[in-house]
């Protein structure tokens, strides 16, 4: 399913999604197999079994990633008050910028559990085709390089990578916390 008719099919949905009952009405997300910046491989599932909020952008954007990338900070600090461990992870839409060894500060600055992934081309375009995200470059920016079109949900994975919900990342963190409480317990989240 294309990225634009998820997300009509999202807004009819969101009552039960919200609610964390009602199975979703469409079928993405799968296996990927990447590199994080420290050189290590990243799947979909956390090694630790933690729950993860999990974005397609790229470090340097100047645009919907400067939302969800914070609101996904946000909301990994809430949960973990809660005693709920989330890890926050970027897979890039710009692999000729987000490299091993230059995404790890600019996701930090976001938070110190950030997980950014880069891969070659194969093992990115099949990432990004598991979960609907379409990937398009716009222009060349002199200040930020290529700027692209890019997914803008962020996704809540449980621990062996499985999609449990969209994220929309227009809603503040209180919001978006209490969303993610629904599918998360103590027992299950960390």
């Amino acid at each position: 399913m294309r990225l634009r008719a998820l997300g009509a099919v999202l807004c009819i949905a969101a009552g039960p999604l919200l609610a964390g009952t009602t199975p979703l009405p469409f079928d993405i997300g799968g296996p990927y197999e990447l590199t994080d910046q420290h050189g290590q491989t990243g799947t979909e599932a956390d090694p630790d079994g933690h729950a993860q909020l999990l974005f397609f952008g790229y470090a340097n954007c100047p645009d919907i990633c400067t939302a969800a990338l914070p609101q996904m900070a946000g909301v990994v600090d809430a949960m973990a008050a809660e005693g709920i461990t989330v890890t926050p992870v970027m897979i890039t839409v710009a692999p000729e910028q987000d490299k091993v060894d230059t995404m790890g500060a600019p996701l930090a600055k976001y938070h110190a559990d950030f997980i950014g992934l880069t891969g070659g081309e194969k093992a990115l375009q099949d990432a990004w085709e598991a979960f609907a995200v379409e990937v398009e470059p716009l222009f060349m920016d002199p200040e930020y390089g290529w700027i692209y079109s890019h997914g803008s949900f962020v996704h809540l994975l449980d621990g062996d990578g499985k999609l449990l919900t969209l994220l929309p990342p227009i809603l503040n963190v209180d919001d978006t916390a209490k969303i993610v409480r629904t599918y998360l317990s103590p027992d299950t989240g960390s």
